[in-house]
């Protein structure tokens, strides 16, 4: 492959090329022989953009190892566990990316251990793919079942540069959308009051990246008490909503205090709604990779687009991309 063209590929993985500042931090899943070669192959093609922190492996003879990898330049890495300490190893070690280094089938265990490392936010990468990246050269060899090339296990907010472009945006549409709504704060205020006499703001709790446990504060568009017990679902025409709750809704007006959530960090402009606390075990266990939503941040739900869950029947869950 042309320099070129190389050069090309590894920005588009690394997120920006030969800057410590975006170095990634990768775990190798797999201390075979798929792992050793493609932990080689980093250390001839990476130009030392992905720091491998160690191996990860099921088999109990190589924790604790070093495993050689055949290479002058580094003299190996070690085991520092198995599929089940994947979670504490990211926290631990400041992981940010996964290589899937495993030519065998990955069985339902490994899987929904993936999806929880996906949920933390870190990019998942099979090695043939990463292989092919480096060198321009499919690693037959490697392949394996070759399940993972069509699963959606990268999405671009992995990516460092992304993530600061991402961030500097989203701080400066909160600060924008902060001053727009100020001058009309105290009309707003006086019309809920009015229309229901007690607090302006509601704070409502939501599950957002990595499972995070956050209040999201809005406008009260429900009459007090409106949920004293437990969470309830959202009708249509639902009778706990006041007057102005209703045109504060259909205008999105109510989400708007949720610009102070998004300069606290813990929501986007745009991304798959966040959910009740309540709801998630339900939604987890009815919707296939339901957990995948929470590799990123919950949106502000004023977004031009918005994938969300809008109402549930008893029979069903209706999931629809909302374009407005």
């Amino acid at each position: 492959m042309l320099d070129e063209e190389k050069k090309g590929i590894m920005k588009s993985f690394y997120g920006w090329r030969g800057s410590r500042l975006f170095n990634r931090r990768a775990l190798i899943i797999g201390a075979g022989r798929a792992g050793r070669t493609i932990a080689r192959t980093l250390g001839e093609h990476g130009d030392g953009t992905c720091q491998i922190i160690g191996f990860v492996d099921d088999d109990p003879a190589k924790e604790g190892t070093v495993i050689d990898i055949g290479s002058s330049d580094a003299p190996g890495y070690k085991v520092l566990g198995n599929r089940h300490a994947l979670p504490e190893l990211i926290s631990q070690h400041r992981i940010d990316t996964l290589i899937l280094a495993i030519t065998q089938k990955v069985d339902n265990e490994l899987l929904g251990i993936l999806m929880d490392c996906l949920e933390l936010g870190v990019q998942i990468v099979p090695m043939p793919i990463l292989y092919e990246q480096l060198t321009g050269r499919v690693p037959i060899e490697h392949v394996g079942d070759n399940w993972n090339i069509a699963m959606p296990l990268q999405h671009p907010g992995t990516r460092p540069f992304n993530r600061l472009i991402k961030r500097s945006s989203d701080i400066i549409l909160a600060l924008l959308g902060i001053l727009c709504i100020a001058p009309f704060f105290p009309l707003i205020a006086l019309a809920i009051y009015l229309d229901s006499p007690g607090p302006i703001f509601y704070t409502q709790t939501g599950v957002g990246k990595a499972g995070r446990v956050f209040k999201a504060y809005k406008f009260r568009s429900m009459v007090l008490g409106a949920e004293k017990k437990e969470a309830i679902w959202a009708q249509e025409n639902d009778p706990r909503v006041t007057r102005v709750g209703r045109i504060l809704r259909k205008a999105h007006i109510d989400e708007f205090p949720q610009f102070i959530n998004i300069l606290k960090g813990e929501m986007n402009a745009v991304g798959p709604r966040a959910e009740r606390p309540e709801f998630e075990q339900e939604l987890a266990q009815e919707i296939p990779l339901y957990k995948v939503r929470h590799a990123v941040k919950p949106p502000l739900n004023i977004s031009l687009v918005n994938t969300s869950l809008k109402f549930k029947s008893s029979s069903s869950i209706v999931i629809m991309v909302n374009l407005r």
